[in-house]
């Protein structure tokens, strides 16, 4: 069924669990994370990002993603993330996006809450939600080289001026993790996440998830994380899949599909029971 972020996320963060959100940027990945989400029982967020609409446009990923949505047995939000523009943003909600995350991160701080905030009013009226981030979360491949890695995190007392001026209904939060394969341990602050949940009293979300131990995805979500997002880890084992079905001689596409499928689907699988969103269907 589809639903918004909303309806999934506050029970997350009511029974202290996680939830993750996956980019599906083909058929194939849509029905590993989906498959998995209904054989283990567990609310999902599927969608894709601004950044990777070269991969598959918008109109194309709404066209399966939706009514796979739709006929699904749990519980799938459909989540645009990372809109870094009104008008895309603002196109996702018309194709039918249950979910929005408008990132205006890098932008004056004034013109960030002005902008969330006016996407907020417009998608709360059409029963959709918002994601907003504040700090910025970074890539990897620079990371390393910004001198206070700390000036970008994310300021508990703003976040809850963030939060209230724009009513948005999950937050993105920079904390040490960044977006892309980990080319170093990460150190996230957990102080931090566990301050701006208390401040904030909303969802927190976590970008960059893949390549984080499995130990720091626990602590992270018992301190207040309740939305990950995974796409690096999906993307790796579908190239595995494949590499599995050549080497045991499949020579065609529709060969290979099915390898491809099962091994994004066990990643899948493997987040969900880590995060603790089996079940919760």
């Amino acid at each position: 069924m589809l639903v918004n972020m909303r309806d999934i996320l506050l029970l997350a963060k009511a029974g202290g669990y996680g939830v993750g959100f996956f980019n599906a940027v083909n058929v194939e990945m849509a029905r590993a994370v989906i498959e998995a989400a209904e054989e283990l029982r567990a609310p999902v967020m599927v969608g894709t990002a601004q950044i990777l609409l070269p991969v598959m446009e918008l109109e194309q990923v709404a066209q399966y993603l939706i009514p796979m949505a739709r006929k699904a047995s749990v519980p799938v939000c459909v989540h645009y993330d990372h809109g870094l523009t009104f008008a895309r943003c603002m196109e996702a909600l018309k194709l039918g996006f249950s979910s929005v995350m408008y990132d205006c991160s890098m932008a004056p701080y004034e013109e960030n809450v002005e902008n969330v905030a006016q996407m907020v009013k417009i998608c709360h009226a059409v029963g959709a939600t918002v994601e907003g981030e504040l700090g910025h979360v970074g890539d990897n491949a620079g990371a390393g080289r910004l001198a206070n890695p700390s000036d970008f995190f994310t300021q508990p007392d703003i976040a809850e001026d963030f939060v209230q001026r724009t009513k948005i209904d999950a937050l993105a939060v920079a904390v040490g993790n960044a977006h892309g394969e980990y080319a170093f341990a990460p150190k996230l602050d957990f102080g931090r996440i566990e301050e701006i949940s208390r401040r904030t009293g909303i969802p927190l979300v976590l970008h960059g998830g893949s390549g984080l131990s499995d130990e720091d995805f626990c602590l992270a979500v018992q301190k207040g994380i309740c939305k990950v997002n995974i796409f690096t880890d999906l993307d790796k084992a579908g190239r595995a899949g494949l590499e599995k079905g050549l080497a045991e001689g499949a020579q065609t596409m529709t060969k290979l599909i099915p390898y491809e499928i099962a091994a994004m689907k066990e990643a899948a699988a493997e987040k969900i029971r880590l995060f603790g969103f089996a079940r919760k269907a």
